[in-house]
């Protein structure tokens, strides 16, 4: 019988399937603990920091 092809051969330069799923749990559990913390608010929680503003700037 002949081999089966199989177009998505391993790469070599992708990313560590288990380094990236522990790199999504830590995300997942910063925005779920900083979700838990400002219960019950109007501002969503966000995983990134936003630009210093001017004012941050200036000290």
């Amino acid at each position: 019988m002949a081999e089966k092809f199989d177009p998505a051969r391993h790469d070599k330069h992708a990313a560590n399937p288990r380094e990236a799923h522990a790199a999504d749990r830590e995300i997942h559990a910063k925005l779920e603990t900083g979700l838990m913390d400002s219960f019950p608010a109007s501002d969503p929680v966000s995983a990134t920091q936003p630009a210093p503003s001017k004012h941050d700037r200036d000290r």
